[in-house]
């Protein structure tokens, strides 16, 4: 609820779930925004980690798109990072030179654990994603905001495209890699108050 108050009226909610939990998102958000703001449901495909035996191995993400308002909001198609075509030889050169705009089904590895990018963070996200999400909904100096904001992969997209962030977390390790990724270029860092020890004296407000 509290996203959906902050969201601009030229905004988009992008929720990133894994299949046990986006069926029952789906029906929380239908019923936040309206059935008419679902945008689109994004299928972030990768194919990396053990494969089970017993069923169908489990290679996907999917990423929940909502607006605020249908009819006012931004999309950017120029502005996202095109891909090649699937089959160069049935398009003109022109066409097979510029790329094509992905569709709803994101072919992306994961983060490689011995890569440049991995930050030790068990759920950290690809830059790649984030930069397509960033540069589809937003533009530069807008401002981006992300609840769980984990290892800062949003904050590290927005401020490599020219965008502003806010990033929350819970989470004391979250915070820690937050702090050493994104240190630097006027990034502000904010903790809560910590809670009193047990017996502390807690100073009122005329102290």
């Amino acid at each position: 609820i509290e996203a959906w108050r902050l969201l601009d009226p030229t905004g988009t909610l992008y929720l990133h779930l894994d299949y046990r939990e986006v069926h029952y998102a789906k029906v929380v958000l239908d019923a936040l925004f309206g059935r008419r703001s679902f945008l689109n449901e994004i299928v972030w495909a990768y194919d990396y980690g053990a494969k089970s035996r017993r069923r169908w191995p489990a290679k996907h993400d999917t990423i929940l798109v909502y607006v605020k308002d249908p009819l006012r909001y931004r999309f950017d198609s120029e502005g996202v990072d095109r891909e090649p075509y699937m089959a160069p030889g049935l398009v003109t050169p022109e066409k097979r030179e510029r790329g094509k705009l992905p569709t709803d089904v994101w072919w992306h590895t994961i983060v490689s654990p011995t890569g440049r990018e991995k930050t030790g963070y068990a759920t950290q996200k690809p830059l790649g994603v984030l930069r397509r999400i960033v540069q589809a909904s937003s533009r530069p100096g807008d401002w981006v905001l992300d609840f769980f904001a984990g290892s800062g992969t949003t904050g590290a997209a927005a401020r490599e495209l020219g965008r502003r962030f806010v990033l929350v977390d819970e989470n004391p390790q979250a915070l820690e890699v937050m702090r050493a990724r994104l240190a630097g270029g006027g990034t502000v860092f904010v903790s809560p108050d910590p809670e009193p020890e047990p017996g502390a004296a807690v100073p009122s407000a005329a102290d």
